[in-house]
């Protein structure tokens, strides 16, 4: 039984070495990368029994995208291809003024042509706790918007509590499209993760983060809405509260992937019994721990995290 299941794309992460120009560099660092496998390893690391779903092509890069998740204790369920490519995309790490470059190269990939009925849904959803997936997925191509959709609504079906992440990428749809899509989606969610950003530039909204976390669940009348603050921590809003927890400290080697560090850890704290509040800053300091780490993934353990915790957070811890 896997208390956790997260469906989407896993791509092959290449990265010239820190300072050097991907035009220039004559070596380039090899990783697996991926905003739902990235939760299924988090929550695995601190925990949780958790499964990632995917499609990706029968080949070396496939493989290596399994061998990867699955090193961090995650089963991997997947659908193998003989069609269709490897996403990858390359980033090229600066700092500021030049700042932090992505390019993609995932068109064609496997996983664009993946539906719901490519996987033991009844099997899976029968046996498990939780869902996630996030707004990467649907907009990766039409198909996937089906499959995301009967996806989350197979887990209502079974009382499986589904979380998703908006994950908003400028380079993936217009705000215009997402909203539109992601709209129909929210009425399948129970808990929705969003970054303030996203929340004013794809869902418009405005005000404080506190404000747009209780719109947010109220409209899509959610269990809980979560919209983070990057350096400014997170927000939570349910049915009888609201509450806030601030960032914890961090000396930034490589940020991409904290949202899903922080998404991971809140998921596993959630499956655990612990309370939102404590869940939120289980959250906040893998958030952090996870900005100490080179590439996407998060290998931490769970007394790393319980060292964070016991620092003092910046700002007030409400």
């Amino acid at each position: 039984m896997s208390e956790l299941i997260t469906f989407g794309e896993t791509m092959i992460r290449l990265s010239p070495p820190m300072g050097e120009r991907i035009e220039t560099a004559r070596e380039l660092d090899f990783r697996s990368a991926g905003a739902e496998s990235n939760v299924a390893i988090t929550a695995s690391r601190l925990g949780t029994d958790a499964c990632w779903m995917s499609k990706l092509p029968d080949s070396p890069l496939g493989r290596r995208a399994v061998k990867d998740v699955s090193a961090n204790g995650v089963n991997p369920e997947i659908s193998w291809s003989d069609d269709g490519r490897m996403g990858t995309y390359y980033i090229e790490q600066g700092g500021s003024p030049r700042g932090t470059s992505v390019i993609y190269d995932r068109d064609d990939a496997a996983i664009q042509s993946a539906t719901s009925e490519e996987f033991a849904v009844g099997d899976l959803f029968g046996d498990t706790t939780a869902f996630y997936t996030s707004g990467i997925t649907p907009a990766l191509s039409p198909q996937l918007r089906k499959t995301t959709m009967s996806l989350l609504d197979r887990a209502n079906e079974f009382g499986v509590t589904t979380y998703f992440d908006v994950n908003y990428r400028s380079k993936l749809w217009s705000p215009e499209d997402a909203l539109v899509c992601l709209t129909d989606l929210f009425e399948y969610i129970d808990v929705l993760v969003v970054a303030k950003r996203d929340a004013e530039n794809v869902l418009n909204r405005t005000g404080a983060a506190t404000s747009i976390a209780e719109d947010l669940r109220r409209e899509y009348q959610l269990e809980t809405a979560l919209v983070t603050r990057g350096a400014d921590g997170a927000v939570a809003a349910t049915k009888r509260k609201v509450l806030e927890q601030s960032a914890f400290d961090a000396e930034t080697l490589d940020p991409i992937g904290t949202g899903d560090a922080f998404v991971g850890a809140f998921i596993a704290s959630q499956l655990a019994g612990e309370s939102i509040r404590e869940s939120l800053k289980t959250g906040a300091a893998t958030a952090a721990f996870k900005r100490t780490l080179a590439g996407d993934q998060t290998v931490v353990t769970p007394a790393e995290i319980e060292r964070v915790k016991e620092q003092r957070a910046r700002g007030i811890n409400r």
